[in-house]
């Protein structure tokens, strides 16, 4: 069915048609707020539809690239290039996946401008789904820096009392690293005379170009994750974001960094990957520790799951970079059970804000007692993301370790330590805002979960619990690229 017309380009461009349509619509009268937000939501919508009937699609057994659409641009290698494999289709699946709940988390909470608001989130999600798809390293370019101006929109316009110096930041450090990316890819067409995503992983590039080539993506690819020490735009980011900006940026926006480590650095620069593999490990040790130690002490919920995001972004460079089937799967599977589990913790973050209107740790407790329902989301989405057995949290943990131990034991070691650490400030956090008595006044009357509420947070639970148990469906599909990936990787390495 998909081989017939240009799925993955429909797929694309889809949300563009819907911010056509709403950029038709006149005035702010309740009813042209109310078709805003329909037509947004919809569109969302129909794109899951379709990039499940994508992946009902795929074919699980090819480790190559998949209902590819391809038309000469430029000419001379550069062309419009799109395609899937067992790693793309899965983090095009998370998007679309959360983007309607992305609409439904600002249905009541954004009211001005509210037009510009729905068009920035559905460009977003083109520019997104452009990165997992494109198959021309400009093409990947020029999706990669577009998704860059939408949230800094995002957060610019829509953001907190800080917004203008949190957005500015994260602008700042995404632009420079991704600048040294366009050097490094205009480096690699006069080598490889392409850009072809396919031709370029069948080149080899002299191992001293590899070098300059690696340190080039990784400059980009590191601000994306955020890796330390390049992380520190990531936490101002995330407290002034609106709510559905800190789920889109924490649940698909810093896994382009570690799709671009998949995609680029470990396939197409090998001997350099190697050399730095040694560099990426202490690097991604002090971000775990780092980042736990510094969790412990934030007095604002979304500061400290924003710290917490980054220490588990420091598992996937480990997984990454140890090069081995349980390590990249363990990654793979940890950056998609982190996109589900940071974005419904985003989420439980901004019902208690719309109610409170503040983040504030010591500004909660006992919410248990009126809030039963909304408590059992938090602690399920906690624990999750902890790592405990059950949870979709632990697997992707447990197989990046397994993958890490069999290349250093010693950086295992540490990053075990990081699980307990955050077992430390999740517990923490869960017993000061849900547990123990409700003695502040103002808690009194705080309503649980509404219908909308409910139909956005109990999916993701029941996935979280789901890929816990039975996480084949995953694991099925990223095998076979995975294999390929690792394969060739030693192949060269190893010469």
């Amino acid at each position: 069915m998909t081989d017939k017309w240009p799925i993955l380009s429909t797929l694309t461009f889809l949300p563009l048609f819907g911010a056509l349509l709403i950029l038709q619509i006149k005035g702010n009268s309740k009813k042209a707020r109310y078709d805003i937000r329909n037509i947004a939501f919809l569109t969302t919508f129909f794109v899951f539809i379709l990039s499940l009937i994508i992946l009902a699609d795929f074919n699980v057994e090819l480790a190559g690239f998949q209902m590819e659409d391809k038309i000469d641009w430029f000419g001379n290698g550069i062309s419009y290039h799109m395609g899937i494999d067992g790693i793309s289709v899965l983090f095009v699946v998370l998007c679309a996946f959360l983007m309607p709940f992305c609409i439904l988390a600002s249905w009541e909470t954004i009211k001005e401008q509210l037009k510009e608001y729905m068009i920035a989130f559905l460009i977003l999600e083109t520019m997104i789904i452009g990165v997992f798809c494109a198959l021309n390293a400009f093409l990947f370019y020029v999706f990669f820096e577009g998704s860059l101006i939408p949230i800094f929109i995002i957060i610019g316009v829509w953001g907190g009392k800080g917004r203008v110096y949190a957005s500015l930041k994260f602008f700042l450090y995404t632009l420079l690293g991704s600048l040294l990316m366009l050097i490094a890819i205009m480096a690699m067409y006069w080598q490889a005379r392409t850009l072809d995503i396919p031709a370029l992983l069948n080149h080899t590039f002299p191992p001293h170009m590899q070098t300059w080539l690696f340190l080039a993506f990784l400059a980009s690819f590191a601000v994306k994750i955020p890796m330390w020490p390049v992380h520190t735009w990531l936490p101002d980011a995330h407290v002034e974001a609106p709510t559905a900006g800190s789920v889109i940026l924490a649940g698909v926006l810093l896994k382009l960094g570690g799709y671009g480590l998949l995609r680029f650095s470990l396939p197409m620069f090998p001997l350099a990957s190697a050399e730095f593999t040694p560099l990426i490990f202490v690097f991604s040790s002090v971000a775990i520790l780092y980042a736990s130690f510094v969790a412990f002490v934030q007095t604002d919920i979304k500061k400290l799951i924003a710290y917490s995001s980054i220490a588990h972004m420091g598992y996937v460079t480990m997984g990454i970079f140890s090069a081995n089937m349980q390590g990249v799967e363990g990654a793979v599977f940890q950056m998609l059970s982190h996109g589900i589990i940071s974005g419904a913790l985003f989420l439980c973050v901004g019902v208690i804000y719309d109610r409170m209107h503040t983040r504030e740790i010591v500004a909660f407790g006992g919410l248990v007692n009126n809030m039963p329902k909304y408590a059992s989301v938090f602690l399920v989405c906690t624990i999750a993301n902890i790592g405990l057995p059950g949870t979709s949290g632990f697997l992707g943990e447990f197989l990046t370790l397994i993958g890490v131990f069999r290349v250093k034991s010693w950086v295992a070691v540490i990053a075990t330590t990081g699980v307990i650490l955050s077992a430390t400030y999740a517990l923490y956090l869960c017993r000061r805002v849900i547990f123990g008595a409700l003695d502040k006044e103002k808690l009194q009357d705080i309503l649980d979960l509404s219908l909308r509420e409910k139909f956005i947070l109990y999916p993701m639970v029941v996935l979280i619990v789901f890929f816990g148990i039975y996480p084949s469906p995953i694991l099925d599909v990223v095998r076979c690229t995975v294999e390929a990936l690792v394969r060739n990787y030693h192949e060269i390495v190893l010469i």
